[in-house]
């Protein structure tokens, strides 16, 4: 007997300790009565993956610019280990997380938060998104599927879109997309992405730094591969490109970097054996391999926009560009509208490289005009312009916009 109530009582504290979802959700019903705390922000990125995207370089700048708001980080519990050491914390759907996500004046994301979060009266929600869309996106790619899924899908979407009081774009192109893809009564912020300051303001030798952290000798020439995700039923990380045999046709110096759609981080995205080929998948921060590359190889990953932002050279492999167009639908030809040359072969690809096109004076033609297009904002503070306008209140321009109210875009820089 005695066994037995001691038993009970250590499945009580369990209880206690672990508590059950549904008691979770009325805690945080429960939370919802109290004022919000206007020094809270939450921040969040890829479904609580970690710490990285628009909403990492918010967080530094808001650390800076706006230290009495004290931000908070969503993360799955198998995650924690992305998050950095200073920064603060909850796990998700742990009482923490629930009290944390109540109370929050600031939900600032690159995804949606989840759907039964409240959007509170006076709380503030900031979609940063995390790419320029080259496929069509929300609304735009719903025409695709069947009218019943669609109908469902689209009312979801709605509600979701409809807690929005920010979207931020990295360009007009962006802009124009969210507003059709997204529709709703947000204000639409074209500041640059926040996340492609760094690329703007790093030190020199940072590339060579993340050179020798990934313990690539000095002198090699780096080339990055970011193949996009196909789709739910895709299982080739490495889309269509042969690396090996790219590897072999680039020489002894030359190193590859692999990184797959954040998808499919964990699982192997390169062949095993090989110096020439490293798999970064898993590397926190893909800024960091942008400073490091001296050349970038996608497909149809929004990784080009950023990338082209340090006016180097880009080759789009598009081995596939008709199914890809035809299953996913697209805002641009690739083919019209590319930055710098693009392949629809192995042997073309390797072509390119073999006779210095991937950079010659027609393809840095074309990543000026890319860049034009896609850049032009990027001048290495849009993280400042939000922090400025959401978190401080104030009335700042984007930088194609600054003076026309009578307003200094920011203020100098010291």
């Amino acid at each position: 007997m005695l066994r037995q109530m001691r038993s009970i009582k250590t499945q009580a504290r369990r209880v206690i300790r672990q508590p059950t979802r549904a008691l979770k959700y009325a805690m945080y019903r429960a939370q919802l009565r109290l004022p919000v705390d206007e020094q809270l922000a939450v921040y969040s990125s890829y479904w609580s993956a970690g710490y990285s995207c628009n909403p990492a370089a918010i967080y530094e700048k808001a650390r800076e610019l706006a230290p009495h708001i004290r931000g908070v980080w969503v993360v799955k519990a198998d995650r924690v280990k992305n998050i950095p050491a200073g920064v603060d914390y909850v796990v998700e759907e742990s009482p923490a997380y629930f009290w944390t996500i109540a109370r929050a004046k600031y939900f600032i994301g690159n995804t949606n938060f989840p759907d039964y979060v409240v959007k509170r009266p006076g709380s503030v929600v900031v979609q940063t998104h995390h790419g320029t869309p080259l496929k069509l996106m929300g609304m735009d790619g719903l025409a695709a599927v069947s009218s019943r899924r669609r109908g469902n899908a689209a009312e979801e979407l709605r509600k979701l879109v409809a807690r929005w009081d920010y979207s931020i774009a990295a360009n007009p192109q962006s802009a124009q997309s969210w507003s059709t893809a997204y529709p709703g009564r947000y204000e639409s912020l074209e500041y640059g992405y926040p996340r492609n300051d760094i690329l703007v303001n790093a030190a020199p030798d940072q590339g060579a730094k993340v050179r020798a952290q990934l313990g690539i000798e000095p002198g090699k020439r780096v080339v990055l591969y970011t193949p996009t995700h196909r789709g739910r039923n895709a299982t080739d990380l490495t889309g269509l490109l042969d690396v090996a045999a790219l590897a072999d046709s680039l020489g002894p110096d030359a190193v590859i970097l692999v990184r797959a759609h954040y998808f499919y981080e964990g699982r192997p995205a390169a062949p095993g054996g090989s110096a020439q080929i490293v798999d970064v998948t898993g590397h926190p921060r893909v800024e960091d391999l942008y400073l490091a590359a001296d050349v970038l190889i996608t497909d149809y990953s929004s990784t080009m926009f950023d990338y082209a932002v340090l006016d180097r050279p880009i080759v789009v492999f598009a081995s596939d560009w008709a199914e890809y167009r035809a299953s996913r639908g697209v805002y641009f030809d690739i083919f019209d509208a590319h930055p710098g040359v693009v392949a629809a072969t192995q042997d073309e690809l390797i072509d390119l490289f073999a006779s210095g096109a991937v950079d010659d004076e027609r393809a840095q033609q074309r990543r000026a005009a890319f860049r034009d297009r896609f850049c032009a904002l990027e001048d290495g503070r849009a993280s400042e312009r939000v922090v400025r306008r959401v978190l401080l209140g104030e009335q700042v321009d984007g930088p194609d916009q600054a003076g026309r109210a009578g307003r200094p875009a920011l203020p100098a820089l010291s």
